[in-house]
């Protein structure tokens, strides 16, 4: 599913999008960084990615196709470790949090990273969804973009992944939806080159691929940090709290 770089440097280079040439810039080197190797740089792991047209979202089912919301019985990381996936979420991203036992998040306070504005997060029929749990390549968008040919176990697998998710505002993360990169970012600017190497990590891992406009709505993002690291298993904003 994947190009030779050089040919996809001097593709770029012709759309506008700077390139500090091919070095060090392989396939392998993004497979590698997915995988918590050596950090590469998101703008090349974009390079290598497959674009294609989206597929059709007919017969998609949340809950069929992904499995159950939350599950601790996947092979992602922290899977099998005793506690939901929402919870590990929580852990990771909030500060101050108290706890109901040994994984339930009560109580913590998030520092929105698409709005900039700080949440009290307190456990609630009422108030749980203040912060909600993002998946940051859109289930929806994932479908339509490889994941409907993925085996139901890495379909669940990436649903509950740790790099593809983050704790969110609630309401803006409503107000995405479903969307990619070329219909939807973070209001807050600083984000958005890590918003955008987060999708382009989870969609090299998954050996997925990016539709035209999603993959130029990208690189205008990464051409303002072509420096920026391409996240891994391994990188502190995505491990889990043990």
């Amino acid at each position: 599913m994947r190009t030779k770089t050089c040919r996809v440097a001097v593709a770029l280079v012709v759309a506008g999008v700077a390139l500090a040439g091919c070095q060090g810039s392989s396939g392998a080197d993004a497979k590698a960084s997915s995988k918590g190797g050596a950090p590469g740089r998101a703008v090349t792991a974009l390079g290598e990615l497959r674009v294609s047209s989206a597929a059709s979202v007919r017969g998609y089912n949340r809950v069929k196709d992904f499995g159950p919301a939350w599950s601790d019985d996947t092979g992602a990381p922290g899977g099998h470790n005793g506690c939901d996936t929402r919870d590990d979420i929580l852990r990771r991203d909030l500060t101050g949090i108290r706890l109901d036992g040994r994984c339930k998040v009560a109580s913590g306070t998030l520092r929105d990273p698409y709005t900039g504005r700080t949440i009290r997060f307190i456990r609630g029929r009422e108030t749980s969804s203040a912060v909600q749990i993002d998946h940051m390549a859109a289930l929806g968008d994932v479908w339509t973009t490889g994941a409907a040919a993925l085996s139901q176990a890495q379909r669940e697998e990436l649903a509950n992944d740790p790099l593809n998710l983050e704790a969110v505002d609630g309401p803006t993360n409503d107000d995405k939806g479903d969307d990619d990169a070329s219909r939807w970012l973070p209001p807050a600017t600083g984000y958005r080159c890590e918003y955008v190497a987060r999708q382009v990590a989870v969609k090299t891992k998954y050996r997925l691929w990016v539709t035209p406009s999603e993959k130029s709505a990208m690189e205008k993002v990464l051409a303002a940090c072509p420096t920026q690291p391409l996240p891994t298993e391994a990188s502190p904003e995505v491990t889990l709290k043990s």
